[in-house]
């Protein structure tokens, strides 16, 4: 499979991302959880670059391969935290909008914030955001992991 685009940004959205990104890392969460909130908002979306690019960013902050490759079981292992599975937990209800599927609920939303003050809870908001919106552009695109990101 080939990408259908070289590039799907202009400058102007490249400045975009990276006002959104700059304030998404200065929110006081730590680069590691948001490395896991992005690997698997990009997991259930079936976005290889992102995957790929998220398993990269996270290796570099230290992250370990054994809580990497069980991401996508998060729920059924031993390896996060609460705090962690509160944000995991987060992304899946904010990423799963397909029909009939319950979003973010209170319980869902009342566990996130008993770990989380808002600003932090804004970061990890806009992490998920912006990842979606990436693996968005990505699956309509073709992008390939390992050749941009």
């Amino acid at each position: 499979m080939e990408a259908r685009m070289k590039s799907p940004a202009n400058p102007d959205v490249i400045t975009a991302i990276q006002h959104l990104m700059k304030a998404m890392h200065s929110g006081g969460v730590d680069p590691r959880l948001l490395d896991l909130v992005h690997l698997r908002a990009s997991q259930i979306n079936g976005c290889s670059p992102c995957v790929f690019a998220g398993v990269e960013g996270a290796k570099k902050h230290g992250e370990t391969e054994e809580r990497l490759h069980n991401v996508v079981a998060w729920r059924e292992t031993p390896f996060y935290t609460d705090e962690e599975r509160a944000a995991l937990a987060l992304t899946e209800a904010a990423t799963r909008l397909q029909d009939g599927a319950p979003g973010v609920t209170d319980e869902i939303w009342d566990a996130a914030a008993d770990h989380f003050s808002e600003e932090q809870l804004s970061a990890i908001i806009l992490d998920i955001a912006v990842t979606n919106f990436f693996n968005r552009i990505n699956r309509t695109v073709r992008e390939q992991a390992g050749k941009t990101w």
